[in-house]
C-alpha cells in the first residue's frame, strides 16, 4: 500500500473509532418504551430516520441527501462536549465554545477533503441558513418533542420544564416546516391536557 494511501485509511480508520465513544453520551430522553434513556448515537439514526420519513412536509424544497449527511455528523461534537439539555439554561452557557473545540479535534482527525466537507456540514446545519439545515433542525427539535410525548412527559417533568419553555424551544420546527410545527404544538397543547407538562 502506498504510504500516503496507507496514512489517510489511517486518519480515517483512527475518527471512526473515536465515533463509537459517541454510544457512551447518555441523553436525557428516555426511549418510548420507557425502558432506559437513549444515547446520542441511537438519536443520530433516529432523527435521520424521522427526516427521510417527513422530507415531504418540508415547506422549501430540501436536498434529503445533505440532510442526512448533516444529521449524521450534527451530534459527533457531543463526543467531547456532551450531551446539553435543550431546557437547561446554565448548562447551555459556554456550550458553543464547547462544541467548536470539540468540532476542530474531531473533524481534525480526518485527512484533509474529509475534515472540510464534514466540518462545512456541521457549520452548516449550526446555522440554521439554509432550507436543508433548517429542516435538519426541525427533525431534531421534534423527536425529543416526541419522545417526551410518548414517554408520558417524562424528562419534562424530570427537569421542571413548563409548557412556555417547550413552546419557546420548539416554535423554530415551524421556521421548515408548517404542518410539523401544527402537530408539534397540538402535541404540547394534549401533554398541558394529560398532565405530562406543567403549565
Amino acid at each position: 500500500m502506498l504510504s500516503g494511501m496507507k496514512d489517510t485509511l489511517e486518519k480515517q480508520i483512527g475518527f471512526l473509532r473515536e465515533l463509537d465513544r459517541l454510544k457512551s453520551v447518555v441523553r436525557r430522553s428516555i426511549l418510548s418504551h420507557e425502558s432506559r434513556r437513549e444515547n446520542s448515537a441511537e438519536h443520530s439514526w433516529h432523527v435521520t430516520m424521522v427526516a427521510m420519513t417527513l422530507v415531504e412536509h418540508s415547506d422549501e424544497p430540501v436536498d434529503l441527501n445533505r440532510v442526512i449527511r448533516m444529521l449524521l455528523v450534527h451530534d459527533i461534537v457531543e463526543i467531547d462536549a456532551g450531551d446539553t439539555y435543550i431546557y437547561d439554561m446554565a448548562g447551555n452557557e459556554g456550550k458553543q465554545a464547547r462544541e467548536l473545540a470539540a468540532a476542530d479535534r474531531l473533524f481534525g482527525m480526518l485527512p484533509d477533503q474529509q475534515r472540510v466537507e464534514f466540518r462545512a456540514l456541521w457549520d452548516e446545519f449550526e446555522s440554521k441558513a439554509t432550507p436543508e439545515s433548517r429542516f435538519a433542525n426541525a427533525c431534531d427539535r421534534l423527536i425529543p418533542l416526541l419522545h417526551n410525548y410518548w414517554a408520558k412527559g417524562h424528562s419534562w417533568e424530570e427537569n421542571g420544564v413548563q409548557s412556555a419553555d417547550v413552546i419557546r424551544i420548539n416554535r423554530a420546527i415551524g421556521d421548515a416546516s408548517g404542518a410539523l410545527w401544527e402537530y408539534a404544538h397540538a402535541l404540547i397543547e394534549e401533554s398541558l391536557e394529560k398532565g405530562y407538562l406543567r403549565p
